[in-house]
């Protein structure tokens, strides 16, 4: 219902509880390289469990290269550094929802190239940000919210 797109993840574990939260909800899950990890890794299996085969998940070599296949997609980029608070955004399905990767977060020139795209998850000022996979978790289920939980029961 929802796609969920990890520019350069770093972290296995997280992208194995992203994954494992797609393979879920039904979202599809694209992963933008570099990879900071082998697919291969045993932390990324452990924390995806045995819902790798449930997972719809695609590979791209850039950002640019995902816009360019999706010209019409609505993109929501998730940023601490956004103005615009999470839940204000109205979600609708094939939705994208965009996060960076654990260390740096999008990055200035994708975020002011799309800057009516970012929203932010509030949070407290005096600390840096929420764990990606906790991320994606509150804003996959935000969406599905906004639509009724349609495919979940």
């Amino acid at each position: 219902m929802f796609n969920i797109v990890l520019v350069e993840p770093e972290i296995p574990q997280n992208t194995g509880n992203i994954s494992r939260t797609c393979a879920v909800t039904g979202c599809s899950l694209h992963l933008v390289r570099p990879l900071g990890f082998s697919l291969s890794d045993r932390y990324l299996k452990r924390a995806g469990l045995d819902y790798w085969d449930e997972l719809d998940v695609r590979f791209y070599d850039s950002f640019e290269e995902l816009e360019r296949l999706y010209p019409d997609a609505r993109f929501f980029l998730f940023s601490t550094h956004a103005e615009r608070n999470y839940a204000e955004a109205e979600y609708r399905p094939g939705d994208f929802l965009v996060f960076g990767k654990e260390t740096a977060g999008l990055g200035p020139e994708l975020l002011s190239r799309r800057k009516d795209d970012a929203v932010r998850i509030p949070m407290r000022e005096d600390l840096r940000s929420l764990n990606l996979s906790n991320s994606v978790a509150i804003a996959v289920y935000e969406a599905f919210r906004q639509n009724g939980f349609r495919g979940l029961c």
